[in-house]
């Protein structure tokens, strides 16, 4: 077992790893920014080591030093959270090579994994339905036209090495097409120094469900159920919730088959998650694999009952799953509100600054909050907008539901503005309520409607 792990991230997640280490008796490093000097995760670690300034590029996207600070600790592995480098195959060979544990998959899973492309055609070699798209790269406008013409409008220009939304391009006809060539590589060139694109038919009306998975290192591979994380702005996630109400047991069985197999085909080990877009007449497509721990996980941990965090270092460890896929059980519907610091009245603009009060909600069976703020905290701008996540878990849909109406209502935060009026409108509102949403329904649909009380 290990004895001693370094976080290489912040914010709610480090602070999550932090407590998951703290119950198996794991000593913790922390690094944090200059921005950071008051975090949490940092009051909570062990040692916390500062490791630059405040931006992530010179700080948390610093392999150099995160390196150093778990040589200079003796942390024998690393955990990256979400984001930064979580997904960065270089610094998962370069914890190799100095024999500094990767609480994650091998590199070279990595590396085929995170490139879109690629994993496309690595599950067509493995049998699984993938979204109709452009052959390779596309590498010219020219080659986006004739692309887009094959495929027939509309369609997605996609950053071979994306996420989070980033070098996304929604196209709805051919006089948007090279604007959003051109922006679309632009975006993908600053954010991951990859420009290289590639081309989607958009499946209309698609429902996005995700599948948790488990891979230990000796080859035995779970799956933990889906979740459907459809409610989505700008291809950012807003409210996530398990079971999907789109799918009987007989898909979600196959989407879990589909999952697993994905995973042993690449090899998988550690945690990760294969994501599909599901259409009207339930066909499902890989869409790619998300070769980390997600936001959402807690969404798969309370309806499940299995500590994803614990299982990645057990595995990491080199321990074989405790779990059979028969261990598995989702029980009740359980649902994930991300709360950001953020302004829905002024188009969603980032509002940093500092909690003058907070009042978390607490007590109530099914209920947990995973966050990294309290009163007095800076909320830097550097960073993500994402300050808390808020699940609930009922006996059924309806229960979720109302507990957290009854969280939010709960919660108070002064100082800066959230999107906190924001979810409690979604939750009430009637598509929602009946589960009839898709990928498209809060930027088509609820926000041309949408009234946003002013703050």
């Amino acid at each position: 077992m290990l004895n001693k792990i370094l976080i290489a991230n912040r914010g709610e997640i480090a602070v999550r790893v932090i407590r998951a280490c703290q119950e198996m008796g794991i000593k913790t490093v922390a690094v944090y920014s200059e921005a950071d000097r008051d975090a949490l995760h940092m009051q909570l670690a062990d040692e916390a080591i500062c490791i630059g300034p405040a931006k992530a590029t010179d700080s948390y996207l610093d392999m150099q030093s995160i390196l150093s600070a778990s040589v200079v600790t003796k942390a024998q592995a690393i955990h990256p959270g979400f984001g930064f480098l979580s997904e960065n195959s270089t610094f998962a060979t370069m914890c190799e090579e100095m024999n500094i544990i990767f609480i994650g998959p091998k590199p070279v899973t990595i590396h085929q994994m995170g490139d879109k492309a690629n994993a496309r055609e690595l599950m067509i070699e493995a049998g699984v339905p993938v979204i109709p798209g452009s052959d390779g790269f596309i590498r010219t406008i020219e080659e986006a036209k004739s692309a887009a013409e094959k495929l027939g409008y509309p369609v997605m220009l996609k950053a071979s090495a994306g996420g989070g939304g980033k070098g996304m391009r929604r196209v709805a006809d051919s006089t948007e097409l090279e604007a959003a060539y051109v922006n679309a590589k632009s975006e993908a060139k600053a954010a991951f120094g990859n420009d290289d694109m590639y081309m989607e038919k958009i499946i209309e009306h698609a429902r996005h469900i995700e599948v948790q998975i488990l891979a230990d290192n000796h080859g035995n591979v779970i799956h933990l159920g889906e979740r459907d994380c459809s409610l989505q702005r700008k291809n950012q996630k807003v409210i996530e919730e398990s079971p999907s109400v789109a799918i009987n047991e007989e898909q979600r069985q196959l989407l879990g088959e589909t999952a697993v197999r994905a995973a042993k085909y690449v090899g998988y080990q550690n945690a990760g998650t294969i994501e599909f877009l599901l259409d009207v007449d339930g066909n499902y497509y890989f869409m790619e694999m998300n070769t980390r721990i997600q936001v959402e996980h807690p969404v798969t941990e309370m309806a499940t009952e299995v500590d994803i965090v614990k299982q990645q270092i057990l595995i990491a460890s080199g321990e074989v799953l405790s779990l059979q896929q028969k261990d598995v059980r989702l029980t009740g519907h359980t649902i994930e509100c991300r709360i950001n610091a953020e302004n829905p009245a002024f188009n969603f603009a980032p509002s940093p600054g500092r909690l003058d009060y907070l009042l978390v909600p607490s007590g109530g069976l099914g209920l947990r909050v995973e966050s990294a703020m309290y009163q007095g905290a800076e909320i830097p701008p550097y960073y993500d907008a994402m300050i808390a996540k808020i699940i609930t878990k009922g006996a059924n849909r309806e229960e979720a539901i109302a507990k957290m109406k009854r969280a939010l209502g709960e919660l108070v935060i002064e100082g800066i503005i959230t999107n906190q009026f924001f979810q409690e409108d979604l939750l009430n509102d009637e598509k929602f309520v009946s589960g009839e949403y898709d990928t498209s329904y809060l930027e088509t649909d609820f926000l041309t409607h949408w009234v946003p009380r002013i703050e």
